[in-house]
C-alpha cells in the first residue's frame, strides 16, 4: 500500500517537475544570449531587429527593420513553440530568411534563451 501511495505521488509530481525544467532558466538564458548580441539588442534595430517584446509578436513586423519577404510572409507569431523551432534551425523554420545563424542544438539552452526573451517585454 505504501508503494502505491508513493507511486501516486510521483505520478502527480513528476510531470510538474518536467514542465518546470522545460520552462527554462532566464538567468542561464541571459548568458546564452551573449552570441546573439552581435546582431540583436533590446533598444533598437541593428544588424538584426530589436528583440524587445519579441515573444508574442508577429514575425517580420518590428517597425524600421528590413525583413526578408520569407519572414514577413511567414504568418508566424513568436510564441514559445515557434521560437523554439526557429532557434533550433532558422533556415528550416522559414526557408529564405536572411538570418545568418546555424541554430542551437541544445533544447535546454533554447528553453533558457526563450525564458530570458520573455523577461524583455
Amino acid at each position: 500500500m505504501r508503494m502505491l501511495a508513493i507511486g501516486a505521488v510521483l505520478a502527480v509530481v513528476l510531470p510538474f517537475a518536467a514542465q518546470a525544467q522545460e520552462a527554462g532558466d532566464a538567468a542561464a538564458g541571459e548568458k546564452a544570449f551573449a552570441p546573439c548580441k552581435a546582431c540583436h539588442n533590446f533598444q533598437k534595430n541593428g544588424v538584426g531587429p530589436d528583440l524587445k517584446g519579441v515573444v508574442g509578436r508577429k514575425a517580420g513586423t518590428y517597425e524600421g527593420y528590413n525583413y526578408s519577404a520569407a519572414l514577413k510572409n511567414s504568418g508566424i507569431t513568436w510564441d514559445e513553440a515557434n521560437l523554439h523551432e526557429w532557434l533550433k534551425n532558422p533556415k528550416a523554420k522559414v526557408p529564405g530568411n536572411k538570418m545568418i545563424f546555424q541554430g542551437i542544438a541544445d533544447d535546454k539552452k533554447i528553453n533558457d534563451l526563450i525564458a530570458y526573451l520573455k523577461t524583455q517585454s
